[in-house]
């Protein structure tokens, strides 16, 4: 799920000054005639003359001017030549050469690799992985067998693959084509003071917690997650599993003792890791925790990491805020971030009914 989809994620990107939002858009002044980043330091603009625009070079075609302050163009031109890069990785069909890619973009191998790693959060072979370990999704969905998806995804030895593929994506390559076909979920939807929650699990355990204002929504989350499974409703084991997790949301701080299947890329599962070890009633920066996985330029992986995590309050991704100790961009809304973060301050339920749609 990528963060700052909407303009009401992008303007509270824009209140937050959240760092993990440059690069990913900028915002223009109506009244100023200037375009900053997200992150720009200078008065807040009123709302109804912010407009918001994908690059600075479509804020400059539009008659807006760089923020002396931010200097959002100056960012600019090293932005895109990660971009440019990013995109000759997904373009080709065996990994580029961290020379030929330095080449592309007119920078020395050092200073590309640097560059590149502060701007992802990840170096240019372990994004050329990543984007390969995506391929391999989409190849597996049409091709005749999962070898011949493997090789297509440009893996040069299935062997290779097999040996760590489960750790990869937290799914046998057979599972992922298959769309979880052969696989039985059970689930159920349920209310908490939070809103309506949908909690399912495999055999292994819990493999989804969604909280939101609409069941229906929820669950056509849960299809798109697992288009081929087999979906169970609940029967009455079950709902004591539905029950405890409700008890859990309403107060985190006494955790859950329910296994977990949790499911997502090697990158993603290390951040989740991390959050995990955050303990109730902290915090931690999206900063401290790209540090401590030895990424200290990777705040925005690890904000887009905690954007696709499924398992809502259990993998704690609602303790990650701003380095300003501000609230930032928390998938199932701010008001339910807050309210986490209350309850586990203070042992329980705070808020008298569910909050307003965020």
């Amino acid at each position: 799920m990528p963060a700052f989809m909407n303009d009401e994620d992008r303007w509270t990107a824009v209140l937050n000054r959240d760092r993990t939002a440059d690069g990913q858009f900028v915002f223009s002044v109506r009244s100023t005639g200037i375009y900053c980043r997200p992150s720009c330091a200078a008065r807040r603009a009123n709302r109804r003359n912010v407009a918001f625009h994908a690059t600075a070079g479509a804020a400059a075609a539009a008659g807006f001017r760089p923020c002396l302050r931010c200097r959002p163009d100056a960012a600019s031109s090293q932005s895109e030549a990660v971009v440019k890069a990013c995109r000759l990785i997904e373009a080709a069909e065996a990994e580029p050469s961290l020379a030929r890619l330095a080449e592309a973009v007119n920078l020395s191998p050092f200073h590309f690799q640097k560059l590149f790693k502060r701007e992802t959060g990840l170096t240019p072979k372990a994004y050329a992985r990543a984007e390969r370990a995506q391929r391999l999704g989409r190849e597996l969905a049409k091709s005749a067998s999962v070898t011949e998806a493997i090789y297509a995804a440009g893996f040069n030895s299935s062997g290779v693959f097999y040996a760590d593929s489960a750790k990869r994506f937290g799914m046998t390559p057979t599972e992922i084509r298959r769309g979880g076909l052969g696989l039985s979920i059970r689930f159920a939807l349920g209310r908490s003071s939070l809103g309506a929650i949908l909690v399912a699990a495999t055999e292994k355990g819990i493999c989804a917690i969604l909280i939101g204002d609409d069941p229906e929504i929820l669950l056509e989350d849960l299809q798109c997650r697992f288009p081929r499974a087999t979906l169970i409703g609940a029967d009455g084991a079950f709902e004591a599993w539905v029950a405890e997790v409700v008890g859990f949301v309403e107060a985190p701080k006494f955790g859950l003792s329910l296994p977990l299947d949790i499911r997502g890329t090697a990158f993603q599962q290390r951040v989740w890791q991390a959050l995990c070890a955050i303990p109730p009633g902290t915090t931690a920066s999206y900063t401290e925790i790209a540090e401590k996985l030895g990424m200290p330029k990777g705040s925005r992986a690890v904000a887009q990491a905690c954007a696709a995590n499924p398992i809502a309050v259990a993998i704690p991704c609602h303790r990650v805020i701003h380095r300003d100790k501000s609230m930032s961009g928390y998938r199932w809304g701010i008001a339910r971030k807050h309210e986490l973060l209350t309850r586990e301050a203070h042992g329980g339920t705070t808020l008298p009914a569910p909050p307003a749609k965020p």
